[in-house]
């Protein structure tokens, strides 16, 4: 497993734009698939998006796509989600989330085996 901290949280205005970034421990990182959910309160954990261990595939949920962009830089062991247009609705704790091997599709939070302490984003209408 790997150990991952997520940071970049914090409170922003409608249409405004943050980073979040997620570093992760360990010598395989360009093993693992790396993704990013998202739970709001009182609802269930949400996929947001996930970039596979080379970088070279990336898929997103239909609710962030145009918006949010993931990225990844494995000689710094981090990925990143960008995150621009951002809406009252995107408020929720943003999980990274860490996965040996691809992902194909929209996973479910069940899928990922690591995973960081969260990072708050709240954007005010």
């Amino acid at each position: 497993q790997v150990q991952l901290v997520e940071s970049g949280g914090g409170l922003v205005q409608a249409g405004g734009s943050l980073r979040l970034s997620c570093a992760a421990s360990g010598r395989t990182f360009s093993s693992y698939t790396m993704g990013w959910f998202r739970q709001a309160p009182g609802k269930e954990r949400e996929f947001v998006s996930h970039i596979w261990g080379s970088g070279g595939s990336t898929y997103s949920a239909d609710s962030v796509k145009g918006r949010f962009t993931i990225a990844r830089d494995n000689a710094k062991n981090t990925v990143y989600l960008q995150m621009n247009s951002l809406k009252p609705e995107d408020t929720a704790v943003y999980y990274c989330a860490a996965r040996f091997g691809i992902v194909v599709g929209r996973p479910s939070p069940s899928d990922f085996g690591s995973w960081g302490q969260g990072t708050q984003v709240t954007v005010s209408s």
